[in-house]
């Protein structure tokens, strides 16, 4: 399995318009083959901070995904709501030190 952690702040004067690509985001791609889950979540202290936690199937599934019309989609439009580059983490899902 693999996850990512994508964190993303967003110019509160666009949250709207990025609550709404995200929506849109996160329905096509709870739909794809491999994604395990897919969620979106406001920092506590920090409202235009958010993090989009995913797990995937395998590297295959997140390669489908980051190629996909929804995801590049999204990505092309960041630009418009974001204001800083997305700060990407990624996961091996196995677990360590059993």
């Amino acid at each position: 399995m693999i996850i990512i952690h994508a964190t993303l702040q967003v110019n509160p004067e666009r949250e709207a318009q990025f609550l709404a690509e995200a929506d849109a985001l996160i329905a096509a791609t709870h739909q794809e083959e491999g994604n395990v889950s897919y969620e979106l979540y406001r920092h506590t202290s920090r409202s235009n901070v958010f993090i989009m936690v995913e797990e995937w199937r395998d590297a295959e599934a997140v390669a489908g995904h980051n190629a996909s019309p929804h995801f590049t989609g999204f990505a092309a439009k960041a630009g418009e709501f974001l204001t800083a580059p997305l700060d990407v983490k990624v996961y091996q899902g196995e677990p360590v030190g059993k």
